[in-house]
């Protein structure tokens, strides 16, 4: 085995500073080098849609740690600089500026990055996207004179943000491409909740495709293809995200989906080089795939996972998918995975936004979201993770325990 002296992490955000803090927690005391694109010290990205956005939380709450940990455990952290090509044979990394980091086992964790919007005039004055803390800043200055708001977008960023936006007094239009906002994630069924929340706080929900953007110079509207126009002197796009894998392309590392195949172990397909967080493919030995996580439970867990297997350890990846989103006063847990099921079951208070509910596939839960109930986050991943076949009727009885509910 190749001796380990130097770690190069490619990527400053929450799993990448996870990793390298990790590493040395482990009793690592070679070279670790964490390279970010971004100036800001790694921080966590949730809080960019919610408390950080409406001006509630400093930045500093966000951080994975604050920038005195990173000299006191001896990781050098080079911010604003990008990888832009690796040589996995000589091992080495050269950056944007020139230099070159030789490593004896490599991390890419540079995350992902918003989807465009692809319409026509969308490089107007006024239209934004929010990824980074100072897209962040952007739009709480731009909502704070705008007229009015349209969020493109009903995925969770876009809901989030419309979400955000109105708390802070904004005229809102949340424009998605189904008729409720999440309908695609969470069914007809449930997205109605979050239907319901937004209108009852005062967005306008609008269903159409986005044919482009109107104005002179700046956004004055969102063109629908049904000829409807939202009226908007702010767009905010929030179309999903495309994970940032050029350099691993360009390295001859296999992909899957659009992201970086890892194995279950989070190892590429040339050796010594790993890859976890948003860019990040990972082969998941229960449900038999490569599943990709765009969410802050993932970027942790799999950067501790990536640093123990560099460091030698065989620790598979198998965590059940969980994350979270608070919109107004509705904060939710979803945990599991259910890219398709046959029947979404709701048990609990809805008209009262304190409830359970079940996504079934083949007869099992393959997956569940608490909302507004705080208490029965383990059950819920017992059940899920049990994959045993529930009795229908007393899953959606509120009267009976969840565990006895298989």
């Amino acid at each position: 085995m190749r001796k380990l002296d130097s770690v190069v992490i490619v990527g400053g955000g929450l799993a990448g500073a996870t990793a390298a803090f990790a590493l040395r927690e482990q009793g690592f005391g070679g070279q670790v080098t964490l390279v970010g694109a971004e100036v800001a010290v790694p921080y966590e990205r949730p809080p960019l849609s919610k408390g950080y956005l409406r001006g509630e939380e400093p930045i500093e709450k966000a951080q994975v740690k604050p920038e005195s940990h990173y000299e006191s455990e001896g990781i050098e952290l080079w911010r604003g600089r990008r990888a832009v090509t690796l040589d996995p044979h000589a091992r080495w990394v050269n950056l944007d500026d020139g230099t070159t980091l030789d490593y004896d086992a490599l991390l890419i964790a540079t995350g992902a990055a918003p989807r465009s919007l692809g319409a026509a005039q969308a490089y107007l004055d006024g239209v934004l996207y929010l990824r980074t803390v100072e897209d962040a800043d952007a739009l709480r200055e731009a909502a704070a004179s705008a007229r009015s708001v349209a969020v493109i977008g009903g995925g969770w960023i876009g809901s989030e943000v419309a979400a955000s936006l109105r708390q802070m007094g904004s005229e809102v239009t949340l424009i998605s491409n189904l008729p409720r906002p999440l309908e695609r994630v969470l069914g007809p069924e449930v997205a109605e909740v979050y239907r319901d929340l937004h209108e009852s706080n005062g967005v306008r929900l609008v269903y159409g495709h986005v044919a482009g953007l109107d104005g002179d110079r700046r956004v004055s509207s969102v063109v629908l293809s049904d000829g409807q126009r939202v009226a908007a002197d702010l767009v905010v796009v929030g179309v999903g995200v495309m994970p940032r894998i050029p350099l691993a392309i360009r390295a001859g590392l296999e992909t899957t989906g659009g992201a970086i195949a890892v194995d279950e172990h989070l190892r590429t397909s040339v050796p010594g080089i790993y890859a976890a967080g948003d860019v990040a493919a990972a082969w998941h030995p229960r449900f038999g795939r490569h599943i990709r996580v765009e969410h802050w439970d993932n970027a942790i867990h799999q950067g501790r996972t990536a640093a123990l297997n560099i460091l030698g350890a065989r620790e598979v990846f198998a965590r059940t998918p969980y994350f979270f989103s608070d919109q107004f006063d509705l904060g939710m847990e979803y945990r599991g995975y259910a890219p398709a099921w046959e029947q979404v079951i709701v048990r609990g208070d809805v008209p009262g936004r304190e409830f359970h509910a079940f996504w079934l596939a083949d007869g099992r839960v393959a997956a569940a979201m608490n909302a507004n109930l705080w208490d029965d986050g383990e059950e819920l991943l017992r059940l899920v993770e049990s994959e045993e076949r529930v009795d229908r009727a007393r899953l959606s009885d509120p009267g009976v325990p969840l565990a006895e509910a298989a």
